[in-house]
């Protein structure tokens, strides 16, 4: 719940244009020159930043092509420091995942079919929509397609290409196939949500693949203490991605809800830098 309460705090902050909402624009101040730290649209009515994906795609695509310092920069520093804390506390369409799989259904699938080959497609998303084709395919002005937002996006459809639509009668009468086949991803990824933990986070999300691979140096991270693991497994019965945390604590699919942390009999596992002594853990228990 806290966790949730986080993400949804950072989700109405970061989306608080409310003017957009009531004319069916976006913003375009100044603060669309700062990228926000989860998988955001750009033309979400409410948006005071930027995605870090998209504005990665609109700079690789530029005419000349130009390296984005900043916005590598920007991965860089937060994935150092949180690695992918930022999918499991801030990231707004991973919120509404996490709603969605709250949802009653009669069978939730916990293993997923050759889940271990299908994670690695986010990370053809990344190298192929997200850096290759922006950068190396382009129109007859020399300039490249934000290929993974116009073309697979489902956040972009959520937050932007629906609630235009719905508010802007102008938009309305220019839709046509690509909106179609985008709202046809969003409403399968709705779908699976409800009968998958975050099935965009597990073999979409290219903004996931970057962070994931600073997990396990990251500061922020997690540790198993070998001497006090009785190796129970209920770490990875409470985890919602089957991550064995007792053997790989800091799997580059975790998105360090700290569920797995709740449940640890004998608190071998615990958060990097706050790691606690056993006479701490029992001192806190007693009382």
């Amino acid at each position: 719940m806290k966790r949730h309460i986080i993400q949804g705090a950072f989700t109405a902050i970061t989306n608080s244009y409310y003017k957009g909402f009531l004319a069916g624009s976006i913003y375009q101040g100044n603060g669309k020159a700062l990228c926000l730290q989860g998988l955001n649209c750009y033309s979400c009515p409410g948006a005071l930043g930027s995605c870090p994906i998209g504005s990665f795609q609109a700079v690789a695509g530029a005419r000349g092509y130009t390296v984005p310092f900043y916005l590598i920069g920007f991965f860089l520093a937060f994935g150092a420091f949180f690695g992918r804390f930022v999918c499991g506390y801030l990231c707004p369409f991973g919120l509404f995942q996490d709603l969605l799989h709250k949802i009653p259904f009669p069978k939730k699938i916990r293993k997923v079919p050759f889940d271990k080959y299908l994670k690695y497609l986010k990370y053809f998303f990344l190298l192929v929509f997200v850096f290759l084709l922006p950068a190396f395919v382009s129109n007859d002005f020399g300039v490249g397609d934000p290929w993974f937002c116009k073309y697979v996006c489902p956040s972009g459809t959520f937050m932007a290409g629906w609630p235009l639509v719905i508010l802007n009668g102008g938009i309305r009468g220019t839709i046509g196939f690509l909106f179609a086949w985008k709202s046809f991803i969003l409403i399968a990824i709705i779908i699976l949500s409800i009968i998958i933990y975050r099935p965009f986070c597990r073999y979409i999300c290219p903004l996931g693949a970057i962070y994931g691979c600073f997990n396990k140096v990251s500061f922020y991270r997690f540790n198993v203490n070998k001497d006090t693991c009785i190796e129970c497994k209920k770490c990875q019965e409470v985890c919602k991605f089957d991550i064995p945390v007792y053997l790989t604590p800091n799997s580059m699919d975790c998105i360090r809800c700290g569920d797995c942390l709740k449940v640890c009999p004998t608190n071998a596992l615990q958060r990097i830098p706050y790691l606690r002594s056993q006479e701490e853990l029992l001192s806190d228990k007693a009382k």
